[in-house]
């Protein structure tokens, strides 16, 4: 067996979705918040779009790196949403931001070249960077400050090995959102130390309170010369099943990057892209009312988090995730979580898989009702627990 692969550890966001599944087949009303999937069905004018594409026989095989017409929705969508000015040629369609990144590290790493990853991360990063041959650094960051990382501190982490720095803002899990001044200053630590940046910026539509998201790549000519902006359709579109991801970046790379996908997959799947097209050139106004539910659902979450004793959360200003300290009531958040959700069938990832054994996820991608439901109980449980 493959070696690398005895050290890769499986998703526990999806382990614990198994496990509320069961309970849920056996009768029970499970309080779900361990999935990072938007509960909304994806908007009526994206999913016509495939219908349309499937009776129009959009079902052979595209160019390994989509569809040419997807490319250069893709990098107008980057020019009027991010200021970022790359062509199609820079641009490669994939099945999701998960394989986006895979190849992107593919394309980047040789075997031993370390990658700096800040932690809390998500939880498949360093997996992507050991399957790429690579060797995962991580950085932590401190919960009184938000878990943000500081330009020396990723300076420190930097050795002769270091090949990239792996940027995820609005971040998964901890749904920190790095300002431009912030991102500045990690871009010329990059410039300086000839370190790659891959911008993770799935939940860029997801910021709160007048939170702006900024895509690194545009600040300057230096910065966008080294870095890989990774995006999709999954979160903001509501698509997660339709596998579909994007990755922009300097053309060497892209064709690395397309020269994998070859081998790896063909192509994406060709009539999800004709939709894809839909959702970034007319979605807009459709996604509205669910970004707009999800920074209500931000809001409410963290009230009710900070009403109970024990549990210290800063308010998080983007994604769709609250990261709470449990390390008051003295459990490991693996055993906190599994006893949450045998005894409130309340469902959290705990957060060792993030890389903090002191907090648990909580994805707010549900009704408010559920949100009042599941933190009812989860009130309940940290009240019942001694300290």
């Amino acid at each position: 067996m493959n070696k690398t692969l005895e050290e890769i550890q499986p998703s526990a966001t999806l382990a614990i979705s198994a496990k509320a599944k069961q309970l849920a087949a056996e009768g029970y009303h499970v309080c779900n918040f361990a999935a990072g999937e938007p509960d909304f069905a994806t908007p009526e004018c994206i999913t016509n779009a495939c219908i349309d594409a499937l009776h129009a026989g959009k079902t052979k095989y595209t160019a390994a790196k989509g569809l040419p017409d997807l490319c250069e929705a893709v990098a107008r969508k980057l020019k009027r949403a991010n200021s970022l000015d790359y062509t199609a040629n820079q641009v490669i369609i994939s099945s999701g931001g998960k394989q986006s990144l895979t190849m992107a590290f593919i394309a980047l790493l040789n075997p031993g070249d370390e990658v700096i990853i800040p932690s809390p991360y998500w939880l498949s990063y360093p997996e992507m960077v050991r399957l790429a041959g690579g060797v995962p650094v991580f950085v932590k960051g401190e919960d009184s400050n938000g878990f943000k990382l500081t330009p020396d501190m990723l300076e420190a982490a930097i050795t002769p090995k270091t090949k990239a720095f792996v940027l995820n803002s609005p971040s998964n899990p901890t749904g920190l959102v790095y300002s431009e001044e912030e991102l500045r200053a990690f871009g010329e630590v990059c410039v300086k130390h000839n370190v790659w940046i891959v911008s993770d910026e799935m939940y860029e539509r997801m910021v709160y309170g007048g939170t702006k998201h900024v895509s690194i790549a545009s600040l300057s000519q230096d910065f966008y010369d080294r870095t890989i902006t990774i995006n999709g359709l999954s979160k903001a579109y509501a698509m997660t099943g339709w596998r579909l991801g994007y990755a922009a970046g300097p053309i060497e790379i892209i064709k690395a990057m397309s020269t994998v996908q070859s081998h790896l997959a063909s192509a994406p799947t060709t009539f999800a892209q004709c939709a894809a097209i839909e959702a970034l050139e007319n979605g807009e106004e459709a996604i509205q009312p669910m970004l707009k539910a999800f920074e209500e659902r931000n809001l409410r979450m963290y009230e009710l988090l900070s009403q109970i004793d024990g549990i210290v959360c800063q308010r998080p200003m983007g994604a769709f995730y609250m990261f709470p300290n449990i390390s008051a009531f003295g459990m490991k958040s693996r055993d906190f979580a599994a006893k949450l959700i045998e005894e409130k069938h309340v469902a959290a990832v705990p957060g060792v898989s993030f890389g903090s054994r002191d907090n648990l996820r909580f994805s707010y991608a549900c009704s408010l009702e559920e949100i009042e439901e599941g933190m009812r109980r989860f009130k309940e449980f940290c009240d019942s627990i001694k300290r």
